[in-house]
């Protein structure tokens, strides 16, 4: 429905300064920060997207996906039954397999994402693109995050966006797909309010900010463009779709103001794994961190917590 992005105008001065104003709000303390931080670790898309992952790295990963906070802090918080893993675990294709059978011998559902679709640069023909994405979920992916090409927002061929979304969507097959518009290289606040749009009307599950590769990643002002496009769109279908943040998120505070914005934007509905994601490799470490100080009133010396 181009008639949805045919007359789009954003006020880049008004959503900077509101973007300003986030920056500042005040975060929660003692009991109340911890309670949202385990709220963030349940959204955290825990990711590793390295030229040397390995599988043993890889079943480190998945092993602290599965018990992402030290049980004796979990017990400390009374929270130890309560199941918290993080949301899902990231690799590349090729790493998929490794990803699924760790957490099958974990034994936990911990679902696996992947990457594909020419990731990170999108310059990649289509067919290529279908092809990988088939081969992760055959290779046992329950999330495919896949990349746009960047061309076809920049030359406004949205028709073409589209079509390319839509096939993807269809590759996907039963898997749920989270689509990384590269917000940083889209040109404008207007684009990517068109191409949220447009992935949104293709099928995705989740609209995400960056592949993490970007010079400029996930920042306030882009998120609250793409999370009014989330609420427009649910507004003109009924229809949810989840918002993914990732790159250059790496503290606890930067986690729970992220959450906080879901919520004034979006309402508290948006704040579960199934509609919110945070794209992470190293938050966690300093979230357990945070946690650890809570409870004990100190910061952890080095090897108070090494797997993180």
């Amino acid at each position: 429905e181009l008639g949805w992005i045919s007359k789009v105008h954003v006020n880049r001065p008004e959503v900077v300064r509101h973007a300003e104003q986030i920056k500042k709000w005040r975060t929660v303390k003692g009991n109340w920060q911890a309670a949202w931080l385990l709220k963030a670790v349940t959204c955290i898309d825990l990711t590793t997207l390295s030229g040397d992952d390995t599988p043993s790295s890889v079943r480190r990963l998945c092993f602290k996906a599965k018990h992402p906070i030290r049980e004796d802090l979990l017990k400390a918080l009374d929270m130890h039954d309560k199941g918290i893993t993080v949301g899902a675990v990231c690799v590349y294709p090729a790493r998929v397999t490794d990803a699924v059978n760790a957490l099958k011998a974990a034994g936990c559902n911990i679902p696996v994402a992947s990457v594909a679709a020419g990731f990170p640069s999108g310059q990649t023909p289509l067919e290529i693109k279908l092809a990988e994405i088939k081969l992760a979920v055959q290779y046992g992916a329950r999330e495919i995050d896949i990349v746009i090409s960047r061309t076809l927002v920049l030359t406004g061929q949205w028709e073409g966006l589209y079509e390319e979304i839509r096939q993807c969507r269809e590759a996907c097959g039963e898997a749920h797909m989270k689509t990384i518009l590269s917000t940083g290289e889209l040109g404008s606040l207007a684009n990517v309010y068109k191409a949220s749009m447009i992935a949104m009307m293709a099928g995705s599950d989740f609209i995400k900010t960056s592949t993490g590769k970007e010079v400029e990643n996930a920042t306030f002002p882009v998120g609250v463009v793409m999370m009014r496009a989330i609420k427009e769109f649910y507004w003109q279908t009924g229809y949810k779709v989840g918002f993914k943040p990732a790159g250059g998120i790496r503290t606890a505070k930067e986690a729970i103001t992220w959450l906080m914005l879901v919520k004034e934007e979006l309402g508290v509905e948006w704040l579960t794994p199934e509609l919110f994601r945070l794209g992470a490799s190293s938050l966690l470490e300093d979230i357990e961190k945070q946690i650890f100080c809570h409870v004990t009133g100190s910061y952890p010396l080095q090897h108070d917590l090494t797997m993180a």
